[in-house]
């Protein structure tokens, strides 16, 4: 069992894990959901809001980042918990996926991507070296590997170039980041597993990529554009070929029973910008399912969004929380980003409970159930 990451239970009807991973700024417990602050910042909220709602570790993005403010200026102001003022780990995603999502300002080559930057036009390029130079400024506590991201639907060829190239280009990172004295410094470095729709080339990416010994895995390539069901199978065609002594971390996803599914698949890390972002358009989660408090019936309400989950959003009604959203108040934007970010964190705080309580199967299936059908009926009442 390797030192950083704790196996302390795993459950006897699903493949759901209990773990603990230890960092340079501190200890995660897992299944964790990880608020994404893309740019430095979780949009509309402090660090302390954070801390107060139960945030282990945040989200960083070193394509964004790079751009501006740039990683040596973070560097010289004390790295990236120091600059934004949050003194929890950090994980900075390499930017593939943003780079992914410029498909028309890209050209992948065997040494990195070259693209044109979002904002200005620049000619950038990263590559292994790049990418691993950028996250060492940062002082990301684990710094993710450039990888290619196969869009979906995508042909078995280009998928297998894909995969084959970002294993290459894996391999690189961690002997950079070995070299650097990056890893000796407690800091991980984990790889990305791709392989789009390709049961055998997934299961060919995990076992490559496992034989190579990183810290911790990813399962990179889904939420791209496919139906949910495939996006479950693919999760589940990566997990059972990673080592189970090693955090998982599925990237980029999802709603509140996919998060619950796919710790059943054994995935131990998350995370999403779908809480913030539906927030800031007035969309809330509750157990039977998610609010927009856009709805007219919601104008008088005097209830709080949902009973049990005490934050500081808990002490306004629904009707001034539609007040502040529907006049386009900034104040909105926070408090309901506090509530759905609070929600996220203390569903994974119930999925730690009940792995400890060995109950996790039968649980998860009944939160799922009364989620959806809350959900369906919510659905039906607006039509």
């Amino acid at each position: 069992m390797p030192d950083h990451f704790q196996l302390l239970k795993t459950d006897t009807v699903t493949a759901a894990r209990r773990g603990r991973l230890t960092t340079r700024h501190g200890i995660v417990e897992t299944p964790i959901f990880m608020p994404v602050g893309t740019q430095g910042t979780v949009k509309s909220v402090t660090p302390r809001q954070l801390r107060e709602i139960g945030a282990q570790i945040i989200l960083g993005n070193t394509y964004h980042l790079n751009l501006r403010p740039g990683s040596e200026l973070v560097r010289d102001l004390g790295g990236l918990q120091a600059f934004m003022g949050w003194d929890g780990p950090i994980l900075t995603d390499s930017g593939g996926f943003q780079v992914f999502s410029l498909a028309k300002l890209r050209d992948i080559r065997e040494d990195g991507v070259a693209f044109s930057s979002h904002l200005d036009g620049a000619k950038l390029f990263l590559g292994p070296r790049e990418v691993m130079a950028i996250q060492q400024n940062l002082g990301s506590d684990i710094a993710m590997v450039l990888d290619e991201c196969p869009p979906w639907p995508c042909e078995r060829e280009a998928c297998a170039k894909a995969v084959a190239r970002s294993h290459r280009w894996a391999e690189q990172c961690k002997q950079i980041a070995t070299d650097s004295g990056f890893l000796a410094a407690g800091h991980h470095v984990f790889a990305i597993v791709q392989g789009s729709t390709f049961d055998d080339l997934r299961r060919e990416a995990a076992e490559s990529l496992s034989a190579l010994d990183f810290p911790g895995y990813a399962v990179g390539g889904v939420s791209v554009g496919e139906p949910e069901p495939e996006m479950l199978k693919q999760v589940g065609a990566t997990t059972p070929f990673l080592p189970a002594d090693k955090p998982r971390y599925t990237m980029g996803l999802g709603t509140p029973p996919q998060l619950l599914k796919m710790v059943a698949l054994g995935v131990d890390m998350f995370d999403c910008v779908l809480p913030t972002r539906v927030a800031r358009n007035g969309l809330v989660f509750t157990p039977d399912g998610p609010l927009n408090l856009r709805n007219e019936k919601f104008r008088a309400d005097p209830r709080p969004i949902m009973e049990g989950l005490a934050n500081y959003t808990a002490g306004f009604s629904r009707a001034y929380l539609r007040h502040l959203t529907m006049a386009g108040e900034i104040l909105s934007c926070t408090l309901l980003t506090i509530h759905n970010l609070h929600f996220y964190l203390d569903l994974m705080a119930q999925a730690r409970a009940h792995l400890e309580a060995g109950d996790y199967g039968p649980w998860h299936r009944a939160w799922i159930e009364r989620y959806e059908a809350g959900a369906a009926a919510r659905a039906a009442g607006a039509a």
